[in-house]
């Protein structure tokens, strides 16, 4: 994901500040995890990767509760952490933009992969396409 120049928050990433806590205390056959977030940095940018991975490439399903066997994802500013003070949302590391993922484990990875980074191919096709049309209207 970050080769596509995505910022990840994942446990699993040796740069996660508690990789090194999961690593002692976990068990290696289990890996981290399939919970991640993807910081699109504004609602804009994520509603519009979401929408992709939703009902372009179906990687998963826009949800408020993260709990299914299918991906399910989330724009949690606006959703489960709404209720927060946006200093609140800040300190906590919630941005505008960030989407909380709940990987499931339907499909292949490859199969996964490649609907995901389809999504985001057309995310930034839209936001260049966007960026265009403004600067010449």
């Amino acid at each position: 994901m970050r080769l596509l120049g995505l910022q990840v928050t994942y446990p699993g990433l040796p740069d996660h500040p508690h990789h090194d806590r999961l690593s002692a205390m976990g068990n290696p056959c289990y890996g981290a995890g399939g919970m991640l977030c993807v910081d699109m940095g504004t609602e804009e940018r994520a509603n519009s990767l979401m929408y992709h991975l939703q009902n372009t490439t179906h990687f998963g399903l826009m949800a408020v509760s993260l709990g299914y066997y299918q991906t399910l994802m989330s724009c949690s500013g606006n959703s489960t952490s709404s209720e927060m003070a946006p200093d609140d949302r800040a300190r906590a590391g919630i941005s505008p933009g960030l989407i909380r993922m709940s990987i499931g484990y339907n499909g292949t990875l490859d199969q996964r992969w490649a609907q995901f980074e389809s999504a985001v191919t057309l995310m930034k096709q839209e936001t260049t396409s966007a960026s265009a049309s403004s600067y010449l209207n």
